[in-house]
């Protein structure tokens, strides 16, 4: 296999994630090859006994490393701008692995409270369970977080925008109060993509994905991923990933590949496409709220424009009639499709209270807002005039 030809350092955002990180063979193919592979043959005992002694010199075990799998860390790596980058078999594997392999017994960590339903049970249910002091605070709040960081805390977790009522965290100000606390700041980026919003630049010292978004974008594959330093990696999360195994599939790799020389161009009709919704939605008579980070009417609007490039393509809002004015109103929907996935090349809706968000308590969802008739849609490529006009037929019905 061929060491990837270096791009020109001027190189431009669309063409890393075109060329970044292939790996050709000796066949030269255009394509990215996919290595469907267990393992490697050595061609000797010695040689066999010196791959292990040189640990990560050369592949050996697909649990460990892949080429394919290789190509999409690297080019995920090179846009991010981040050291390393390790891929998971899924969003929540890097989450997991993320969170767990820093924190032990007696640790603290502190995390905004509007999280994604596996990861607030991961923070107050999995890692209580082996002694790690979790706290969960209003991410919106500099106060709250200045009072949970004023004693040590080992990590610091949150998701902006947050899922599902777009919250937004401001990170440089909290990346501070993580490091002043001696702690690390992890970062999930999934709504904002890469392109959009750069943690790292702004403080933080890991992000993690769920690639099964937008990076695939067309609902094929599940996916994860965590970026942050060598160091991290080494210490922490290469021992963790390697013992514990939640490895990617190189097919799954091979398909976020692909995936990653289009996101320019969907990302960017995602959030034209979303803007004009969200307009739509703003005026509609049937529509409660709307919440978008690019409408002025959002309550952070401005630290938005600041931290963001771009607003994204979820939208979230209100319809009248609670839960069943919203079920009215998803099951009156022709093109956009009841779905709990977001971020692909299709427009998806779903209702958190009685989907994403369904275990929490009655308190919970209230206080993280989730309304019985708040519903996320995940705006997608098709023409916009469509959607607006199939929501506009749906909310009829409410």
């Amino acid at each position: 296999m061929s060491a990837p030809t270096p791009l020109p350092d001027n190189s431009h955002l669309a063409t890393v994630l075109v060329h970044g990180g292939g790996l050709r063979s000796q066949h030269l193919e255009t394509s990215e090859a996919v290595y469907m592979t267990s393992g490697y043959v050595y061609g000797s005992a010695e040689e066999a006994e010196s791959a292990f002694a040189n640990d990560g010199q050369r592949y050996v075990y697909s649990r460990y490393a892949n080429p394919t799998v290789s190509m999409f860390e690297e080019r995920l790596r090179l846009i991010e701008g981040a050291e390393v980058c390790r891929a998971t078999a899924s969003g929540m594997a890097a989450v997991f692995a993320a969170l767990a392999s820093v924190v032990k017994t007696g640790d603290r960590l502190v995390a905004s409270r509007a999280l994604f339903g596996s990861c607030l049970h991961i923070v107050k249910n999995i890692l209580p369970r082996y002694g790690v002091e979790t706290e969960t605070v209003d991410g919106r709040d500099l106060e709250a977080w200045r009072r949970a960081l004023s004693k040590p805390t080992k990590l610091v977790f949150c998701e902006t925008p947050s899922n599902p009522t777009l919250e937004l965290v401001d990170l440089e100000a909290v990346a501070k109060l993580t490091h002043d606390a001696g702690g690390l700041l992890v970062v999930d980026n999934v709504f904002a993509t890469p392109l959009l919003q750069r943690p790292l630049r702004l403080g933080a010292d890991l992000v993690v994905y769920s690639a099964t978004k937008h990076i695939d974008g067309q609902g094929r594959s599940l996916g994860g991923a965590v970026l942050g330093s060598r160091k991290f990696v080494t210490d922490h999360l290469a021992p963790f990933l390697r013992h514990t195994g939640p490895s990617i599939s190189p097919f799954n790799a091979w398909l976020l590949v692909k995936g990653l020389e289009t996101l320019p161009l969907r990302v960017q009709q995602h959030c034209r496409n979303a803007a004009e919704v969200a307009a739509f939605l703003e005026k509609h008579p049937k529509v409660m709220r709307t919440l978008y980070p690019g409408l002025e009417s959002h309550p952070q609007y401005q630290l938005a424009r600041r931290q963001m490039t771009g607003s994204g393509n979820l939208v979230a809002f209100i319809t009248g009639g609670g839960k069943a004015g919203a079920f009215r109103f998803q099951n009156a929907l022709r093109i956009v499709k009841i779905s709990n996935n977001l971020g692909d090349a299709k427009s998806l809706i779903t209702h958190p209270a009685t989907t994403t968000h369904q275990k929490l308590s009655p308190e919970e969802k209230s206080t993280l807002g989730i309304d019985e008739a708040l519903v996320r849609l995940s705006v997608g490529l098709e023409d916009s005039a469509d959607l607006i006009e199939d929501l506009d037929r749906a909310l009829a019905a409410v």
